[in-house]
């Protein structure tokens, strides 16, 4: 994985931390989205699906320690590394952060070259198979490996076709797909009906999945997005 499709989440209350370390993760070309509680840090992470999330501890409306908690307890980030930035060094405090999830603690003050080293040595924990083969997006869990789907934890069986094609739109949310594109990924030199087989499959996966979820385009195609967010 390169570093440009890696996506860093950034939580801290204190807005000059904040920039000093966007600007060394971005010479990096990280993908890098911030929040200054730990509130805004859970909202913005359902839509971003971070592969890291770095939280401070001591921050209003919700603190680093619950908003771990919280994220740990949704399926989307059980996975996903998080480490806490805090400038209280207390033994019990690190243990407390610890527990509540956290893969690891850094400490303030920070020095921007050793906070990127620190993040890179975290990032090497993720598994490159498990990235390829599975996508995290809304409330979904998408693992090609095994050709499954959970929402919210509960599994949605889904037919080899319909399931390629949520897919391959999830693959990148917002794209609008052309038809002839889905048609040449998903069922390649397959012998098919034509362009209603994918009317076809995309309401088959709004009955199954969510209206809200699978966007027309008229004329092109699809494209996949959240309209309850």
């Amino acid at each position: 994985m390169k570093n440009n499709d890696i996506k860093i989440l950034l939580v801290d209350d204190e807005q000059d931390i904040l920039d000093l370390l966007c600007i060394n993760l971005e010479i990096e070309n990280y993908q890098i989205e911030t929040a200054s509680n730990g509130k805004e840090a859970i909202e913005i992470a359902k839509k971003f699906q971070p592969h890291l999330i770095v939280l401070d501890v001591m921050m209003p409306e919700l603190n680093g320690i619950e908003a771990c908690k919280q994220l740990r307890q949704n399926i989307l980030f059980q996975d996903t590394i998080i480490a806490f930035l805090s400038a209280n060094s207390e033994e019990q405090t690190q243990i407390k952060g610890l527990e509540s999830g956290a893969d690891d603690y850094i400490s303030k003050p920070i020095k921007p070259k050793i906070f990127v080293s620190k993040i890179k040595s975290l990032l090497r924990r993720i598994d490159e198979n498990n990235i390829e083969n599975t996508i995290k997006i809304f409330n979904f869990v998408i693992d090609r490996s095994a050709y499954k789907v959970t929402k919210e934890g509960n599994e949605i069986v889904l037919p080899k076709k319909e399931f390629e094609l949520f897919y391959l739109l999830a693959s990148t949310p917002g794209k609008v797909f052309e038809r002839e594109e889905i048609l040449s990924k998903v069922w390649g030199n397959e012998v098919i009906v034509g362009d209603r087989t994918i009317d076809v499959h995309i309401r088959k996966l709004r009955e199954k999945l969510g209206e809200n979820y699978f966007k027309t385009v008229k004329g092109v195609g699809y494209k996949l997005e959240n309209n309850e967010i």
